[in-house]
């Protein structure tokens, strides 16, 4: 924790510009008295057996390059990377990335309607079983989107915190 708490320091200290976050990976850290505020709290998941796929006629596709406005900044060219769209007529629906580091993919950016969160969530756990073999698949999330990874077959893990500090 003293590593975690030096790392902190540090940031803080470097005059980061705007708004910056840092996760409370295991719920240890209490940054309020540096300046932060408590962003949100949620929990892990992990889903080391992606369940067979739920029924739905979203058609799934890998992007391979950025078309939105955020996008410019996503790195497609990473073999590490993937980022997954999720198209009903051709309208895109849903989505989300998957990161290969340290032995696991991360899934993050979840978007889904709430009729097809559990669809998503077995779909992009089958993506990533596909795309990053034999890893098991990891991420936090909190509310609806917890509980549709819940009931897409995601096991629910130990608390985390997300802490956000404004430059003044």
């Amino acid at each position: 924790m003293a590593e975690q708490r030096e790392a902190v320091d540090l940031l803080v200290k470097s005059n980061l510009p705007g708004r910056w976050s840092v996760k409370d990976s295991f719920r240890t850290l209490d940054l309020s008295r540096l300046g932060f505020e408590l962003l949100f709290e949620a929990r892990w998941i992990r889903n080391a057996m992606p369940l067979p796929g739920h029924p739905s006629d979203i058609v799934w596709q890998r992007e391979t390059k950025g078309t939105g406005k955020g996008a410019a900044g996503l790195p497609f060219g990473d073999p590490d990377f993937a980022m997954f769209t999720g198209r009903r007529c051709f309208q895109a629906v849903a989505g989300g990335m998957l990161y290969r580091a340290e032995g696991v993919v991360g899934l993050s950016n979840v978007v889904a309607d709430a009729a097809d969160a559990r669809a998503v969530w077995r779909s992009l756990a089958l993506l990533a079983a596909q795309t990053f073999p034999r890893l098991p698949l990891v991420g936090y999330e909190s509310g609806e989107e917890l509980k549709a990874a819940s009931d897409a077959g995601f096991e629910i893990g130990d608390k985390l915190r997300i802490w956000v500090r404004s430059k003044d």
